[in-house]
């Protein structure tokens, strides 16, 4: 097993249960670690025998600027579940999502949620 990290992916998206969060919308941070099968990929230098790093960032793209989804743990879900199946060699997905701008009644930095898949 080897480990792809996709770090800080940023996106502007309308995620959220308030209205004006659709409205407004915001910016997004997406991790990703990918815990990948090596298979043949390493051994033989082969990018179609492992996890293509640009593809990988355009399917987290389409999913955190797509549909609106209430909460972000849904979000973190859908992406963990696209991955692994657009890569048959991710064994696990670790998804986690930022959300600077949570409306919350104080000052934090952001909320985030991390979701594993399959658990």
């Amino acid at each position: 097993m080897y480990v792809i990290r996709l770090k800080n992916c940023a996106f502007f998206a309308r995620h959220g249960v308030l209205d004006e969060e659709e409205a407004l919308g915001q910016r997004f941070y997406v991790d990703a670690v990918l815990s990948v099968e090596p298979g043949r990929a390493l051994v033989d230098d082969a990018i179609e025998e492992t996890v293509n790093y640009g593809i990988a960032f355009a399917v987290i793209e389409k999913i955190i600027t797509g549909e609106r989804r209430f909460l972000i743990e849904a979000l973190a879900m859908e992406v963990a579940k696209a991955l692994t199946e657009r890569f048959p060699q991710i064994r696990r997905a670790e998804i986690t999502v930022r959300k600077p701008n949570a409306p919350v009644p104080g000052v934090l930095d952001y909320v985030e949620v991390t979701v594993v898949w399959p658990e």
